[in-house]
């Protein structure tokens, strides 16, 4: 059961960070954007990128890669989304599917389906109380927090974060009260690029390089920000916990191959129970 936990922790913190990132986006500009997964598969490749191919060590290829991600994330909304910020959601949703598409099939072209990974040293599991634990894990885990702990201090502490707060409230409200809601969305995008690029990083370490990397974290990360309150940056880490808890007991009792069918459960349950989700409030329609 030890082992189960320590897999739970790990799945966790590698749909944490995205998770968050998905609900601040949501929160802000009010649709699900389904580009995520491809956002997460560039951000891999860019670190990848970096460290093979360039040879810089994985810590200054995350940094760059985290940056890549953020400029590209940033320049998407610029050019897509922008300046069809006034449609629907569920156009804005169907555009979101397609530029996730455009991007892992760029991928592709330039890098193929071949699997890879990181250029690292092998080392040998830790081992106590029978339960074992890879340096690398121990790395995705202490990431995970790290985030969690930076954004509740820059949505606590600073002016940047009271005023995305202010307009994932009330939109409108924020801009008549002076708050300048351009410069918050474009924070906004640059911040939770650079998490799906550190994504690609985490993922790259505990999964494998494709580019179905992002697709393949889609569905636990909706899960996971869908179940905390969509929306919600601190319901999504509730939710990216106890769907990685989920998915691990799932594996006690059928097939690993059957884990993703647990966000889609979680995801169908939500809806019919509780859209809202944990952390959200019901919208009351007149």
């Amino acid at each position: 059961m030890g082992q189960v936990l320590i897999n739970a922790l790990v799945n966790a913190a590698l749909i944490g960070p995205p998770a968050v990132a998905f609900s601040m986006l949501f929160g802000i500009l009010r649709f699900p954007n389904f580009a995520i997964g491809g956002y997460i598969t560039v951000g891999a490749f860019a670190v990848y990128a970096f460290n093979v191919t360039l040879g810089l060590p994985l810590v200054l290829a995350t940094l760059l890669g985290m940056v890549v991600t953020g400029a590209l994330v940033w320049l998407s909304d610029e050019i897509v989304f922008k300046p069809m910020r006034e449609h629907s959601p569920i156009t804005l949703l169907i555009v979101s599917i397609a530029l996730t598409l455009i991007l892992e099939q760029s991928v592709r072209l330039f890098w193929g389906a071949d699997v890879r990974g990181f250029d690292l040293p092998l080392t040998r599991p830790m081992k106590f109380a029978g339960m074992r634990i890879t340096v690398e894990q121990v790395w995705i885990i202490g990431l995970a927090l790290a985030v969690a702990s930076l954004t509740h201090a820059i949505l606590r502490y600073t002016r940047i974060g009271k005023a995305m707060r202010a307009t994932s409230d009330n939109f409108m409200l924020a801009q008549v009260r002076g708050i300048n809601t351009g410069r918050v969305i474009a924070f906004t995008w640059l911040y939770c690029g650079a998490l799906f690029g550190l994504t690609g990083t985490l993922g790259g370490l505990d999964l494998v390089i494709e580019p179905l990397l992002g697709w393949n974290l889609t569905i636990p990360i909706f899960a996971a920000a869908i179940l905390g309150g969509i929306g919600s940056a601190y319901g999504a880490m509730l939710g990216a916990l106890l769907v990685g808890i989920a998915e691990e007991l799932t594996v006690l009792v059928l097939p690993s191959t059957y884990k993703v069918g647990v966000g889609f459960i979680i995801i169908a349950l939500l809806l019919l129970l509780r859209p809202q989700g944990l952390f959200g409030e019901a919208q009351i329609k007149k």
